[in-house]
């Protein structure tokens, strides 16, 4: 289980096993969708056709019969809540052309993502020894689709679903047991056992479970839930710092400028067990010194966050400005007072903690 904004680890065991993925695969398939759909490559109002080969996919289904049109956005509704193959292949095939291709996809976003344990072998999940991811795997790859995807992410609590006039239910039984929970994902063959990949946001708390190779339903849907009440009662998460705000004014050698702001370059959040907020302790360590130029976006240090003298969070500095070299004046007196300094390796800027 991680925190679903810092991404910071709260309970794990057997993590980075292999083992097969069933259903949740289509996780990754619906980030592939869902960006698709976001970088405007296909639209929620496209018809999509359905071909025999998405007809005819085994499994779970969302009953779409072939030659049927049906906009991207029934379609991914269809895959979300009632965990329809048929409709997963007919959205990959409408993106990729055919699901081979889609599956390349997969792959290449998986390693994008820092995915170091998983492959892919088709959208849906269908069992085959070469087709295997990790629960470590797929929090990365939930935690990047609710952060990119939110609009997308609300059909994830949708509890029904009706096409063609079947109604089915959402798996994911926490939707019905648990409160807090708002998502996502369930899976279940006979080599893959049941599986739940499971969200619940509470006072503004995200967090996220991956539960695997459970021996029924219950177990996937009580488990998931004590994991979630755990994280909830012993941890918190704070906001410290915004993207892109001022953090440090460092000293630059030999530029246009004496000095350059330094910041982080996303939203920087911290989890911490409940209660020891006031006293984490933060520190930046500087590439010291900083000798123009200087290029906007370049890590320039790292910030570190302590709590009981141990490191439970770091970010890199980046810089916020440009700041080219200085005239031949500017460097020639830079020189001097640099050599001056040379031997010190620390320099004595602040971290703004207001």
């Amino acid at each position: 289980m991680i925190d679903g904004t810092s991404g910071k680890i709260l309970a794990e065991k057997n993590a980075d096993t292999r083992l097969p993925p069933a259903s949740l695969t289509k996780l990754m398939s619906l980030y592939i969708i869902s960006n698709a759909i976001k970088n405007g490559e296909i639209q929620v109002d496209d018809k999509v056709r359905i071909s025999a080969k998405a007809w005819k996919t085994e499994g779970s289904r969302m009953f779409v019969k072939v030659g049927d049109e049906v906009p991207v956005k029934e379609l991914l509704q269809g895959v979300i809540v009632a965990s329809g193959n048929d409709a997963t292949v007919a959205l990959a095939e409408h993106i990729a052309g055919t699901e081979d291709t889609f599956t390349m996809m997969m792959n290449q976003q998986a390693k994008l993502l820092g995915m170091t344990n998983s492959h892919f072998i088709d959208s849906t999940g269908l069992p085959n020894k070469d087709h295997y991811s990790t629960a470590r795997d797929l929090a990365i790859l939930t935690q990047a689709y609710i952060k990119n995807f939110p609009e997308d992410y609300s059909y994830y609590s949708e509890k029904w679903f009706t096409y063609n006039g079947i109604k089915q239910p959402n798996r994911n039984r926490l939707l019905w047991r648990y409160q807090y929970a708002d998502g996502l994902k369930t899976g279940h063959t006979s080599e893959a056992g049941y599986c739940l990949v499971a969200s619940a946001k509470k006072d503004g708390m995200r967090l996220i479970s991956v539960v695997m190779g459970e021996p029924n339903d219950e177990a996937r849907t009580e488990d998931s839930m004590r994991l979630m009440t755990y994280g909830f009662r012993f941890f918190e998460t704070h906001k410290l710092y915004n993207a892109t705000s001022p953090l440090i004014q460092a000293r630059v050698w030999q530029g246009e400028k004496s000095e350059v702001p330094l910041g982080v370059a996303e939203d920087f959040y911290i989890t911490v067990p409940t209660g020891q907020y006031k006293r984490i302790q933060v520190s930046q360590e500087l590439n010291s010194p900083l000798k123009a130029p200087i290029f906007k976006g370049k890590t320039y240090g790292i910030l570190k966050i302590t709590l009981n003298d141990q490191v439970v969070a770091s970010k890199p500095l980046i810089a916020l400005d440009n700041n080219p070299q200085g005239g031949l004046w500017r460097r020639a007196s830079d020189s001097v007072k640099f050599n001056i300094h040379k031997y010190f390796s620390k320099s004595d800027e602040k971290v703004n903690t207001g």
